[in-house]
C-alpha cells in the first residue's frame, strides 16, 4: 500500500508539504545570519590574498577555504560542525586543540632550515632575541585591555609571527581564544611583505640600508651536526615548557645536518609538514564559526595582534642600530635585517632583501637576514615555554 492509497490525494499533499517545510528547516538559507555571511566573505578574502597576492598561499587559502566550511549554516545536532563532538571536523580539530599538530610542524621546519647564517655570525642571534619584545609587549596590553593573565600569554604569542607556535600555546593557556590567536598569527604572517617594509623605512636613513656586511664564513659539518644537540640541552635546561616545540625543532634539524637519515630528515620536510599544514589550515578556519568567533574579544585580539608584530619590527631594526654603535666600520650591520628577528620563515628575511635591493641593486641581505629569522624561530618557542610556565 503506497502513501497515496493509505492517505488518499489531501493527506499525500499534506505529508508532502510537511516534509517539504522540514527540509527547508535544515537548509542553510533558514539557518544564515549576517555573521556567516561576513566570515564566508572574509574568508575569500584570505582565498584572493593566497592566489592573487601569493601572500603565504599555503596557509592562506586552506584557512579561508575552512573559513567558509565552517561558515555554511546548518541545523544543530547533525554532527556536522568543528564544535559538535563526533562530527569529522571535530575529531580533526583534536590536533589543534590538543597541541598535536605544533610539534610535527617543528620537527618539519627543523628539517628545512639551515642555520648556518646564525652560527657564522652568533651575534645575529641577539636580534632575533631583541624581536621577541613584541610578545611581551602584547602580554602587557591584553592585560591592561583585561584579559586574564593566561589569555593574555596566548595573545602575546601572536608578536612572534609564528602560527604553530601561537596555536600551540593558546591550546595549552587558552584553548577558548585559539580560533582567533590562530587566525590572527597566520594572518599577520602572510602580511609581512605588507606591515614591515614602511616601518624599516622610517626608521633607517639611506646610508644605513645601503650598508654592507662581510660575506659569512663557511661553517663546518661538526658545528651543524653540535648545534641541534647542544641547543636543545641549553634551551630546554633553561625553558624545559618549551621542550615539546624545541625538541621536535632540533631533532628535525639533526636529522638533515646528520646526513645520515636522509629519508627521514625527507619526510619531516615534505609529507609530515605538508599534512599538518592542510589540516591546521582547514580546522583553524573551520573554528571561526560565527555564532562563537565574531565577538568583541576577537576585534582586541586583531588588534592586540597587528600592535605587537608592529613592535617586534620596531625593536629588531632599532636594535641593530643600537649594535653598530658599537661595532666598528666594515663590521656593522645593515638594519633592514632587523626586521627578520620574526619568526616568520623566511618571508621576513625575503622582506630584507627585497627592501635592500631597492637601494642597491648588488647588496643581496638574503643569506645574513636568515640569520636571525632562524634565531627568531627559536626564540619564540622559548618565550612560549617562558610564558608556560608562567602562565599555566
Amino acid at each position: 500500500m503506497n502513501i497515496l492509497s493509505a492517505t488518499g490525494n489531501g493527506g499525500f499533499m499534506d505529508f508532502m508539504s510537511t516534509q517539504l517545510v522540514q527540509f527547508l528547516h535544515y537548509t542553510g538559507f533558514a539557518n544564515v545570519e549576517w555573521g556567516h555571511i561576513i566570515m564566508i566573505l572574509i574568508g575569500l578574502i584570505f582565498i584572493y590574498l593566497g592566489i592573487k597576492k601569493e601572500f603565504e598561499p599555503l596557509l592562506l587559502v586552506p584557512i579561508g577555504f575552512g573559513m567558509i566550511v565552517g561558515n555554511i549554516p546548518f541545523y544543530p545536532g547533525l554532527k556536522i560542525g568543528i564544535y559538535e563532538d563526533g562530527s569529522v571536523l571535530h575529531i580533526l580539530y583534536h590536533g589543534v586543540q590538543n597541541g598535536w599538530y605544533p610539534p610535527l610542524i617543528f620537527l618539519g621546519i627543523g628539517a628545512m632550515t639551515d642555520f648556518s647564517a646564525m652560527l657564522s655570525n652568533p651575534k645575529l642571534m641577539l636580534i632575533g632575541a631583541a624581536a621577541q619584545v613584541g610578545i611581551f609587549a602584547a602580554y602587557m596590553g591584553a592585560l591592561a585591555l583585561g584579559f586574564a593573565p593566561n589569555e593574555a600569554g596566548a595573545i602575546g604569542i601572536i608578536g612572534g609571527a609564528d602560527g604553530p607556535t601561537a596555536i600551540f600555546l593558546s591550546s595549552q593557556l587558552a584553548p577558548d581564544l585559539m580560533g582567533a590567536i590562530a587566525v590572527s598569527a597566520y594572518s599577520y604572517m602572510a602580511l609581512v611583505p605588507v606591515i614591515q617594509p614602511p616601518i624599516m623605512r622610517l626608521l633607517t636613513t639611506e646610508k644605513e640600508r645601503t650598508i654592507r656586511m662581510r660575506p659569512p664564513r663557511q661553517v663546518t659539518k661538526l658545528e651543524k651536526i653540535s648545534f641541534p644537540i647542544l641547543g636543545l640541552i641549553f634551551c630546554a635546561f633553561i625553558v624545559p615548557s618549551g621542550l615539546p616545540l624545541l625538541g621536535m625543532l632540533f631533532f628535525g634539524n639533526l636529522l638533515k645536518e646528520c646526513g645520515v637519515t636522509k629519508r627521514l630528515s625527507e619526510v619531516a620536510s615534505n609529507a609530515i609538514v605538508n599534512v599538518c599544514t592542510l589540516l591546521i589550515g582547514i580546522t583553524v578556519g573551520a573554528s571561526t564559526q560565527a555564532t562563537t568567533f565574531l565577538t568583541g574579544r576577537s576585534i582586541l585580539i586583531f588588534a592586540l595582534g597587528a600592535g605587537s608584530f608592529i613592535v617586534a619590527t620596531f625593536f629588531g631594526v632599532l636594535f641593530v642600530k643600537f649594535m653598530n654603535l658599537f661595532l666598528k666600520e666594515g663590521n656593522k650591520i645593515n638594519p633592514l635585517i632587523g626586521n627578520s628577528g620574526v619568526s616568520a620563515v623566511p618571508d621576513a628575511a625575503r622582506v630584507s632583501n627585497n627592501v635592500g635591493l631597492e637601494y642597491d641593486k648588488t647588496n643581496y641581505l638574503l643569506q645574513h637576514a636568515m640569520g636571525p629569522n632562524v634565531a627568531g624561530v627559536v626564540g619564540s618557542a622559548v618565550a612560549a615555554g617562558i610564558l608556560l610556565a608562567f602562565l599555566h
